[in-house]
């Protein structure tokens, strides 16, 4: 299985979680890394590319920090750039479907926040419900997602044990079964 990990941190160098993430899949040369804000500084999105990236691999991980209970704006416009009519979707779509897709996320509040009593008052899946739509609507299999909470909390020992089972959660993580 040929796996492709997005990355969109405005500044994964001062990031610790996403940062430690990116270095331990460096470490496995059956994973393919793509910076989106490396890549593309002026947010000027090479379609085609992106495209053919997609078209090369069978599961896609976007990998972020929360961002507003959301992904960062140029992930967005990825979405919108690139999951275009008759090739993501439409009666002439074909190269997305079968595609795995999953979500890797940082959060700065803690597991108990993100839920419905929580002080977010949503989960974290439904806060990712978008993502799963898309990705069903893509005709793509929407996958478990990854979360490391409480980020303000960073030890050497959490961010090692985080970056390991990341890494073996996107390689062995199987689709979710439909309701």
């Amino acid at each position: 299985m040929k796996i492709l990990v997005i990355v969109a941190h405005p500044s994964l160098e001062s990031s610790n979680w996403n940062k430690a993430w990116v270095e331990e899949l460096k470490k496995n040369g059956d994973i393919t890394i793509h910076e989106l804000y490396k890549e593309y500084p002026s947010e000027k999105i090479d379609v085609q590319r992106e495209q053919q990236l997609i078209e090369a691999h069978d599961r896609i991980i976007f990998q972020y920090p929360l961002y507003w209970y959301n992904m960062p704006p140029l992930l967005k416009k990825w979405f919108d750039a690139v999951l275009l009519y008759n090739w993501a979707y439409g009666p002439e779509a074909t190269a997305t479907t079968g595609k795995e897709i999953g979500v890797a996320i940082s959060t700065y509040g803690t597991a108990e926040s993100y839920q419905p009593s929580g002080s977010n008052r949503l989960t974290l899946e439904q806060i990712l419900a978008p993502i799963q739509a898309s990705a069903r609507f893509i005709s793509a299999v929407y996958l478990p997602h990854f979360t490391v909470n409480d980020t303000s909390d960073v030890t050497p020992e959490r961010l090692a044990q985080s970056s390991n089972a990341y890494v073996e959660h996107i390689m062995s993580v199987k689709p979710m079964t439909e309701a």
